[in-house]
Protein backbone atom coordinates (compact mmCIF):
# COMPACT_ATOMS: atom_id res chain seq x y z
CA UNK A 1 0.00 0.00 0.00
CA UNK A 2 1.62 3.74 -0.78
CA UNK A 3 1.76 6.25 1.16
CA UNK A 4 -0.68 8.23 -1.00
CA UNK A 5 -3.29 5.85 -0.67
CA UNK A 6 -2.74 5.50 2.97
CA UNK A 7 -3.66 8.93 3.14
CA UNK A 8 -6.23 8.73 0.82
CA UNK A 9 -8.07 6.46 2.99
CA UNK A 10 -7.55 3.29 1.78
CA UNK A 11 -6.95 1.03 5.10
CA UNK A 12 -7.12 -2.48 6.18
CA UNK A 13 -10.85 -2.52 5.40
CA UNK A 14 -10.29 -1.78 1.43
CA UNK A 15 -7.51 -3.96 1.68
CA UNK A 16 -9.20 -6.82 2.64
CA UNK A 17 -11.26 -6.77 -0.13
CA UNK A 18 -8.73 -5.80 -2.94
CA UNK A 19 -7.25 -9.07 -2.04
CA UNK A 20 -9.86 -10.74 -4.34
CA UNK A 21 -9.04 -8.95 -7.53
CA UNK A 22 -5.10 -9.03 -7.70
CA UNK A 23 -5.57 -8.83 -11.22
CA UNK A 24 -6.55 -5.20 -10.72
CA UNK A 25 -5.17 -1.48 -9.64
CA UNK A 26 -7.11 0.30 -7.00
CA UNK A 27 -7.87 4.09 -7.40
CA UNK A 28 -10.19 6.74 -5.71
CA UNK A 29 -12.81 8.70 -7.63
CA UNK A 30 -12.45 12.31 -7.09
CA UNK A 31 -14.81 13.60 -9.29
CA UNK A 32 -17.29 12.26 -12.23
CA UNK A 33 -18.91 13.78 -15.25
CA UNK A 34 -21.03 12.07 -18.09
CA UNK A 35 -19.24 8.72 -17.48
CA UNK A 36 -16.07 10.15 -17.76
CA UNK A 37 -14.70 8.78 -13.75
CA UNK A 38 -11.07 11.08 -12.71
CA UNK A 39 -9.81 8.63 -10.79
CA UNK A 40 -6.59 9.00 -7.98
CA UNK A 41 -4.08 6.17 -8.03
CA UNK A 42 -0.83 5.54 -7.04
CA UNK A 43 -0.19 5.81 -10.88
CA UNK A 44 -0.99 9.80 -10.92
CA UNK A 45 -4.53 11.01 -12.08
CA UNK A 46 -6.33 9.34 -14.73
CA UNK A 47 -9.36 8.94 -16.66
CA UNK A 48 -11.84 6.04 -16.58
CA UNK A 49 -15.55 4.57 -17.57
CA UNK A 50 -16.77 1.50 -16.38
CA UNK A 51 -16.67 -1.85 -18.31
CA UNK A 52 -19.15 -3.24 -20.54
CA UNK A 53 -19.39 -6.02 -18.28
CA UNK A 54 -20.01 -4.27 -15.38
CA UNK A 55 -22.83 -2.12 -16.87
CA UNK A 56 -24.18 -5.54 -17.64
CA UNK A 57 -23.99 -6.70 -14.15
CA UNK A 58 -24.90 -3.54 -12.31
CA UNK A 59 -28.61 -4.15 -10.56
CA UNK A 60 -29.78 -0.32 -10.24
CA UNK A 61 -27.92 3.24 -10.20
CA UNK A 62 -26.12 2.78 -6.87
CA UNK A 63 -23.72 -0.08 -8.03
CA UNK A 64 -22.04 2.78 -10.06
CA UNK A 65 -19.45 4.59 -9.04
CA UNK A 66 -19.44 7.69 -7.15
CA UNK A 67 -17.29 10.60 -5.56
CA UNK A 68 -15.17 8.87 -2.81
CA UNK A 69 -15.48 5.06 -4.00
CA UNK A 70 -12.64 2.89 -4.43
CA UNK A 71 -12.74 0.70 -7.46
CA UNK A 72 -10.47 -1.78 -9.12
CA UNK A 73 -9.55 -0.94 -12.74
CA UNK A 74 -7.08 -2.02 -15.29
CA UNK A 75 -5.54 0.05 -18.57
CA UNK A 76 -5.38 -1.34 -21.72
CA UNK A 77 -3.98 0.57 -24.42
CA UNK A 78 -4.21 4.09 -22.74
CA UNK A 79 -7.56 2.94 -21.71
CA UNK A 80 -8.63 2.52 -18.01
CA UNK A 81 -11.53 0.67 -17.50
CA UNK A 82 -13.38 0.44 -13.86
CA UNK A 83 -14.53 -3.09 -13.21
CA UNK A 84 -15.17 -3.48 -9.53
CA UNK A 85 -16.57 -0.79 -6.72
CA UNK A 86 -15.41 -2.10 -3.72
CA UNK A 87 -17.61 -2.26 -0.57
CA UNK A 88 -18.29 1.41 0.93
CA UNK A 89 -17.96 1.89 4.66
CA UNK A 90 -20.52 4.55 4.32
CA UNK A 91 -22.84 6.18 1.68
CA UNK A 92 -24.54 9.61 1.28
CA UNK A 93 -27.61 9.38 -0.55
CA UNK A 94 -30.27 12.77 -1.62
CA UNK A 95 -33.76 12.11 -3.06
CA UNK A 96 -34.72 15.00 -4.92
CA UNK A 97 -38.09 16.52 -3.36
CA UNK A 98 -40.95 16.58 -5.00
CA UNK A 99 -43.04 13.63 -6.99
CA UNK A 100 -39.93 12.74 -8.82
CA UNK A 101 -38.66 9.31 -7.86
CA UNK A 102 -34.79 10.28 -8.76
CA UNK A 103 -32.23 9.58 -6.16
CA UNK A 104 -28.34 10.51 -6.29
CA UNK A 105 -25.25 9.05 -4.74
CA UNK A 106 -23.74 12.30 -2.86
CA UNK A 107 -20.53 10.73 -1.51
CA UNK A 108 -18.99 6.79 -0.67
CA UNK A 109 -16.89 6.00 2.18
CA UNK A 110 -16.88 9.18 4.38
CA UNK A 111 -16.18 9.04 8.00
CA UNK A 112 -17.37 12.64 8.88
CA UNK A 113 -20.21 14.88 7.38
CA UNK A 114 -20.28 18.40 7.84
CA UNK A 115 -23.40 19.71 7.78
CA UNK A 116 -22.93 23.30 6.95
CA UNK A 117 -25.53 26.31 7.48
CA UNK A 118 -25.02 30.17 7.37
CA UNK A 119 -26.32 32.10 10.60
CA UNK A 120 -28.16 34.33 8.14
CA UNK A 121 -31.19 33.99 5.92
CA UNK A 122 -30.10 30.51 5.42
CA UNK A 123 -30.88 29.68 8.91
CA UNK A 124 -33.69 26.81 8.95
CA UNK A 125 -33.95 24.19 11.85
CA UNK A 126 -36.32 22.38 10.02
CA UNK A 127 -34.20 21.72 6.82
CA UNK A 128 -31.37 20.97 9.88
CA UNK A 129 -33.05 18.07 11.19
CA UNK A 130 -33.36 16.52 7.27
CA UNK A 131 -29.72 16.75 7.02
CA UNK A 132 -29.22 15.08 10.21
CA UNK A 133 -31.54 12.33 9.39
CA UNK A 134 -29.57 11.98 5.85
CA UNK A 135 -26.19 11.24 7.44
CA UNK A 136 -27.01 9.51 10.65
CA UNK A 137 -28.52 7.07 7.78
CA UNK A 138 -25.39 7.26 5.78
CA UNK A 139 -23.05 6.05 8.39
CA UNK A 140 -21.07 8.83 9.18
CA UNK A 141 -21.03 11.05 12.03
CA UNK A 142 -22.41 14.18 11.10
CA UNK A 143 -20.97 17.62 12.60
CA UNK A 144 -22.86 21.25 12.23
CA UNK A 145 -20.84 24.07 11.34
CA UNK A 146 -22.29 27.44 11.27
CA UNK A 147 -20.83 29.62 9.16
CA UNK A 148 -20.64 33.52 8.40
CA UNK A 149 -21.02 34.29 12.55
CA UNK A 150 -20.38 37.60 11.61
CA UNK A 151 -23.73 37.74 10.11
CA UNK A 152 -25.75 37.45 13.22
CA UNK A 153 -26.56 39.49 16.24
CA UNK A 154 -28.10 36.53 17.67
CA UNK A 155 -25.61 33.61 18.06
CA UNK A 156 -26.25 32.36 21.47
CA UNK A 157 -30.01 32.18 20.38
CA UNK A 158 -29.15 30.33 17.30
CA UNK A 159 -27.25 28.13 19.27
CA UNK A 160 -30.14 26.93 21.74
CA UNK A 161 -32.55 25.99 19.42
CA UNK A 162 -29.83 24.02 17.46
CA UNK A 163 -28.97 22.21 21.11
CA UNK A 164 -32.65 21.50 21.04
CA UNK A 165 -32.38 19.06 18.19
CA UNK A 166 -29.10 18.41 17.54
CA UNK A 167 -29.35 15.21 20.00
CA UNK A 168 -25.49 15.71 21.09
CA UNK A 169 -23.84 16.15 17.65
CA UNK A 170 -20.75 18.64 17.56
CA UNK A 171 -21.41 22.32 16.58
CA UNK A 172 -18.96 24.48 15.38
CA UNK A 173 -19.21 28.48 14.58
CA UNK A 174 -16.94 29.57 11.83
CA UNK A 175 -16.36 33.26 10.24
CA UNK A 176 -14.12 34.04 7.05
CA UNK A 177 -14.26 37.49 7.70
CA UNK A 178 -11.74 36.73 11.55
CA UNK A 179 -11.18 32.83 11.06
CA UNK A 180 -13.16 32.05 13.84
CA UNK A 181 -13.09 28.37 14.20
CA UNK A 182 -10.46 27.96 11.10
CA UNK A 183 -8.28 26.02 13.70
CA UNK A 184 -10.86 23.91 15.29
CA UNK A 185 -12.34 22.64 11.97
CA UNK A 186 -8.52 21.70 10.91
CA UNK A 187 -8.37 19.61 14.09
CA UNK A 188 -11.62 17.78 13.41
CA UNK A 189 -10.22 16.03 10.40
CA UNK A 190 -7.43 13.50 10.56
CA UNK A 191 -5.14 12.37 8.10
CA UNK A 192 -6.44 9.26 6.38
CA UNK A 193 -10.34 10.22 7.09
CA UNK A 194 -12.76 11.42 4.42
CA UNK A 195 -15.12 14.55 5.15
CA UNK A 196 -17.99 15.60 3.37
CA UNK A 197 -19.30 18.87 3.42
CA UNK A 198 -23.22 19.40 2.51
CA UNK A 199 -25.27 22.32 2.71
CA UNK A 200 -27.64 24.54 0.84
CA UNK A 201 -26.11 26.60 -2.08
CA UNK A 202 -23.59 29.90 -0.73
CA UNK A 203 -23.32 28.95 3.13
CA UNK A 204 -19.78 29.11 2.80
CA UNK A 205 -18.63 25.56 1.68
CA UNK A 206 -16.05 25.99 -1.15
CA UNK A 207 -14.49 28.95 1.07
CA UNK A 208 -13.89 26.75 4.09
CA UNK A 209 -12.35 23.95 1.82
CA UNK A 210 -10.20 26.86 -0.26
CA UNK A 211 -9.27 27.83 3.53
CA UNK A 212 -8.43 24.02 4.93
CA UNK A 213 -6.94 23.73 1.18
CA UNK A 214 -4.21 26.69 1.79
CA UNK A 215 -5.39 28.43 -1.60
CA UNK A 216 -8.39 29.15 -3.85
CA UNK A 217 -8.91 26.03 -5.95
CA UNK A 218 -12.68 26.81 -5.51
CA UNK A 219 -14.34 29.45 -7.02
CA UNK A 220 -16.74 31.06 -4.74
CA UNK A 221 -19.33 33.90 -5.15
CA UNK A 222 -20.61 36.66 -3.54
CA UNK A 223 -23.96 36.65 -1.36
CA UNK A 224 -27.12 38.39 -3.10
CA UNK A 225 -28.58 41.15 -1.85
CA UNK A 226 -30.67 38.78 0.20
CA UNK A 227 -28.52 37.54 2.34
CA UNK A 228 -28.27 34.27 0.22
CA UNK A 229 -25.88 32.43 -1.07
CA UNK A 230 -24.67 32.07 -4.90
CA UNK A 231 -24.44 29.23 -6.31
CA UNK A 232 -20.39 28.35 -6.42
CA UNK A 233 -20.19 24.31 -6.43
CA UNK A 234 -21.83 22.83 -9.45
CA UNK A 235 -20.17 18.84 -9.12
CA UNK A 236 -18.86 16.96 -6.58
CA UNK A 237 -15.40 16.85 -6.11
CA UNK A 238 -12.29 15.33 -3.39
CA UNK A 239 -9.41 16.93 -2.68
CA UNK A 240 -6.50 15.95 -0.47
CA UNK A 241 -5.48 18.06 2.40
CA UNK A 242 -1.58 17.14 3.55
CA UNK A 243 -1.69 16.00 6.97
CA UNK A 244 -5.59 16.07 7.50
CA UNK A 245 -7.24 13.61 5.07
CA UNK A 246 -9.59 14.24 2.31
CA UNK A 247 -12.32 16.37 1.72
CA UNK A 248 -15.70 16.09 -0.46
CA UNK A 249 -17.08 19.44 -1.53
CA UNK A 250 -20.89 19.13 -3.04
CA UNK A 251 -23.43 21.11 -5.00
CA UNK A 252 -25.73 23.10 -2.72
CA UNK A 253 -29.03 21.14 -1.85
CA UNK A 254 -31.94 23.61 -0.38
CA UNK A 255 -34.64 21.13 -0.63
CA UNK A 256 -33.71 17.69 -0.39
CA UNK A 257 -36.45 14.45 0.11
CA UNK A 258 -35.81 11.72 2.00
CA UNK A 259 -35.27 7.64 1.50
CA UNK A 260 -36.28 4.67 3.73
CA UNK A 261 -34.12 6.23 6.65
CA UNK A 262 -33.87 5.45 10.49
CA UNK A 263 -35.15 8.65 12.40
CA UNK A 264 -34.56 7.55 15.82
CA UNK A 265 -30.77 9.31 16.38
CA UNK A 266 -32.02 12.35 14.62
CA UNK A 267 -35.61 12.61 16.76
CA UNK A 268 -34.20 10.84 19.49
CA UNK A 269 -35.67 12.56 22.16
CA UNK A 270 -39.26 11.75 20.15
CA UNK A 271 -38.47 8.27 20.17
CA UNK A 272 -37.21 7.85 23.89
CA UNK A 273 -40.83 9.79 25.13
CA UNK A 274 -42.71 7.86 22.85
CA UNK A 275 -41.71 4.65 24.50
CA UNK A 276 -43.15 6.16 27.97
CA UNK A 277 -46.56 6.57 26.82
CA UNK A 278 -49.07 4.62 28.00
CA UNK A 279 -50.52 3.07 24.80
CA UNK A 280 -47.65 1.46 22.65
CA UNK A 281 -49.77 2.95 19.34
CA UNK A 282 -50.10 6.37 20.90
CA UNK A 283 -50.00 8.91 17.94
CA UNK A 284 -49.25 11.88 20.22
CA UNK A 285 -52.68 13.73 19.61
CA UNK A 286 -55.36 13.27 22.83
CA UNK A 287 -54.91 9.74 23.91
CA UNK A 288 -54.16 9.68 27.94
CA UNK A 289 -50.85 9.28 29.10
CA UNK A 290 -48.93 10.46 26.20
CA UNK A 291 -45.68 12.03 27.04
CA UNK A 292 -44.89 13.40 23.88
CA UNK A 293 -47.75 16.24 24.33
CA UNK A 294 -46.57 16.67 28.61
CA UNK A 295 -43.52 17.21 27.02
CA UNK A 296 -44.94 19.86 24.80
CA UNK A 297 -46.80 21.21 27.17
CA UNK A 298 -43.85 21.71 29.36
CA UNK A 299 -41.85 22.87 26.93
CA UNK A 300 -39.46 20.52 27.20
CA UNK A 301 -39.61 19.94 23.17
CA UNK A 302 -41.70 22.47 20.51
CA UNK A 303 -44.88 21.29 18.54
CA UNK A 304 -42.96 22.29 15.32
CA UNK A 305 -40.30 19.47 15.84
CA UNK A 306 -43.43 16.80 16.53
CA UNK A 307 -44.98 17.65 13.19
CA UNK A 308 -41.35 17.54 11.54
CA UNK A 309 -40.92 14.55 12.65
CA UNK A 310 -44.76 13.07 11.75
CA UNK A 311 -43.65 14.81 8.26
CA UNK A 312 -40.53 12.44 7.69
CA UNK A 313 -42.00 9.62 9.01
CA UNK A 314 -45.02 9.86 6.00
CA UNK A 315 -42.13 10.63 3.54
CA UNK A 316 -40.54 7.41 4.80
CA UNK A 317 -43.16 5.35 4.59
CA UNK A 318 -44.37 6.79 1.07
CA UNK A 319 -40.53 5.93 -0.33
CA UNK A 320 -40.91 2.23 1.07
CA UNK A 321 -43.83 1.58 -0.29
CA UNK A 322 -42.62 3.14 -3.60
CA UNK A 323 -40.01 1.37 -3.58
CA UNK A 324 -42.07 -2.46 -2.78
CA UNK A 325 -45.22 -1.13 -5.70
CA UNK A 326 -40.89 -1.03 -7.67
CA UNK A 327 -40.03 -4.42 -6.84
CA UNK A 328 -43.08 -5.76 -7.10
CA UNK A 329 -43.70 -4.37 -10.52
CA UNK A 330 -39.96 -5.80 -11.64
CA UNK A 331 -40.90 -9.77 -10.08
CA UNK A 332 -44.26 -9.28 -12.05
CA UNK A 333 -42.70 -8.38 -15.35
CA UNK A 334 -39.87 -10.89 -15.10
CA UNK A 335 -42.47 -13.98 -14.27
CA UNK A 336 -43.82 -12.67 -17.28
CA UNK A 337 -40.56 -12.92 -19.38
CA UNK A 338 -40.12 -16.30 -17.94
CA UNK A 339 -43.75 -17.59 -18.77
CA UNK A 340 -43.72 -16.20 -22.57
CA UNK A 341 -40.03 -17.80 -22.84
CA UNK A 342 -41.47 -20.95 -21.73
CA UNK A 343 -44.68 -20.87 -24.62
CA UNK A 344 -42.40 -20.11 -27.32
CA UNK A 345 -40.32 -22.81 -26.20
CA UNK A 346 -43.10 -25.37 -26.15
CA UNK A 347 -44.36 -23.97 -29.22
CA UNK A 348 -40.82 -24.54 -31.23
CA UNK A 349 -40.65 -28.00 -29.88
CA UNK A 350 -44.09 -28.91 -31.23
CA UNK A 351 -43.23 -27.28 -34.57
CA UNK A 352 -40.42 -29.49 -34.63
CA UNK A 353 -42.17 -32.79 -34.23
CA UNK A 354 -44.94 -31.60 -36.61
CA UNK A 355 -41.92 -31.67 -39.55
Amino acid sequence: MTDLLQDLGFNDFFQREVTKFKEYDVGRVYSLSKGIYKLITSKGELNAVVSGKFRYTVTGASDYPTVGDFVMFTETDGNSLIHQVLPRKSLIIRKEAGMTHETQLIAANVDKIFICMSLNNDFNIRRLERYLSIAWDSGAIPIIVLTKADLCQNIEEMLEKITQISMGVDVLVTSYINSEGAEELKNTLWNGQTVAFIGSSGVGKSTLINSLLGEDYIKTRDIRSDGKGKHATTRRELFLVPGHGVVIDTPGMRELGVQSIDLSRSFADIEELAMKCKFNDCQHNSEPGCEVKRAISQGEISNSRLQSFRKLKREVRHEELKVADRKERIRSRNENLQETKRIRKAMKARNRKKL
